[in-house]
């Protein structure tokens, strides 16, 4: 692990990877209103698809967190990207609506072989004082991904709405090759024996979530959970809700998300770890959590496209600046425990994508304002969680001292 720590090759192959990824989750955003149509589903069934891959990602995140500790982080990545080009075919192919949740359920556990164990794999090849730079850039790899799918699916649905799912599908299996032929392990033999002969049985997901609740970092994961939950619930009626308020068009959203989203994740890739080093992690916090639910706010006033655009380009600054500000507290405060707390990120992740997506759909067929009045109420909860931890934190270090 020493040999490649702090070196580039491999952080980069773990960002195209997660970006491959996240552009085929992406990609489905413009086309699903349409795509479900011909199904004759509702908007609540849409948001029960979005949470089925997060149902799968839940289960199956500390199973993955604890497999790369056993057996490599290099194994769990690839057999994760490989189920993930697979679930994609299925999409592609689905002529019932049980074949499309079929996918969307192995596409979820497909992520929970993905993320946790890239974590994890940014983790070992960083130290601590260069670990919020190597979290910032696969969180901005993420962001990335999932901004620029929106654009390739708007324009690959020109050739029909099952043509992204082709081409997502075809480029997660080069990915599987390419991770094959050139990821390297980052957990030696010794290590991967010793935590494969350790006698301490695997504890149930509720288990381990009960243990993360009493964790030092369990604020973090319920941010972590929150954060999720607003992301997804903001953009997984974002499309109908934009059709149904404004009459925007498939390529009008394919516009709207790629460009806003393109900008957060720019400023995330630029402001990231200057904003961290000078103002620390938990005022980025902060900052963000309230941004994020003045975007919810400022979404349901917007009266225009540009009105749109506008508070959509907050919304997404917002939070992809939250994501490696958490992410790199939560590392810090992990320890020996990386394995443990990234599959508990990804757990709490998938929480969010869950429940999420299942109120935004339930509640936007009552009325299509709810989904993004909780969403504001939910982040403007989780602002005042942070602070008042935060605040706790800095009494406990001014007793010791």
């Amino acid at each position: 692990m020493k040999d490649i720590q702090n070196k580039t090759g491999p952080l980069i192959l773990l960002m195209i990877n997660m970006f491959i990824v996240m552009t085929g989750i992406g990609l489905i955003i413009p086309i699903m209103p349409a795509y479900i149509e011909e199904f004759g589903a509702s908007g609540q069934t849409l948001g029960l698809l979005v949470a089925a891959f997060g149902l799968t990602q839940f289960l199956f995140s500390p199973i993955a967190g604890e497999l790369s500790d056993k057996y490599g982080r290099r194994l769990i990545i690839i057999g994760g990207i490989a189920g993930f080009s697979f679930s994609q075919i299925i999409f592609a192919f689905g002529t019932e609506m049980w074949h499309l949740y079929v996918s969307r359920l192995i596409g979820g556990a497909s992520a929970a072989f993905i993320i946790p164990p890239m974590m994890a794999y940014v983790a070992d090849i960083t130290t601590e004082e260069k670990r919020g730079k190597g979290m910032g850039l696969l969180g901005a790899a993420m962001s990335l991904g999932f901004v620029i799918g929106p654009g390739i699916g708007g324009f690959l649905a020109e050739f029909g709405t099952r043509a992204p799912f082709y081409m997502s599908s075809a480029v997660a299996a080069f990915s599987t090759i390419m991770s094959i032929l050139f990821i390297p392990e980052t957990l030696s033999k010794e290590q991967q024996e010793t935590a494969r002969q350790s006698t301490k049985k695997r504890e149930s997901i509720t288990k381990q979530i009960i243990r993360s609740t009493k964790a030092p970092y369990a604020v973090l994961l319920y941010l972590v959970f929150a954060m999720s939950f607003g992301l997804a619930n903001f953009e997984a009626i974002f499309g109908l809700y934009v059709d149904l308020k404004h009459n925007f068009t498939a390529k009008d959203i394919a516009i709207v998300i790629t460009a806003t989203s393109l900008i957060g994740v720019f400023i995330q890739g630029i402001a990231v770890n200057m904003l961290i080093k000078k103002f620390g992690e938990k005022m980025v916090v902060y900052v963000t959590l309230l941004g994020s639910s003045l975007g919810f706010v400022l979404a349901i006033l917007a009266g225009s496209y540009m009105g749109v655009f506008v508070t959509t380009v907050l919304f997404f600054i917002m939070t992809s600046l939250l994501r490696p500000a958490v992410n790199t507290l939560l590392s810090k405060m992990a320890g020996n425990e990386q394995g443990f707390v990234a599959g508990m990120n990804n757990a709490y992740m998938s929480l969010g994508n869950i429940v999420g997506p299942a109120l935004a759909g339930l509640l936007f067929d009552v009325n299509i304002e709810f989904p993004y009045m909780l969403g504001a109420f939910v982040l403007l909860l989780s602002f005042g969680l942070a602070y008042s931890w935060g605040r706790k934190g800095e009494e406990i270090k001014v007793k010791t001292t």
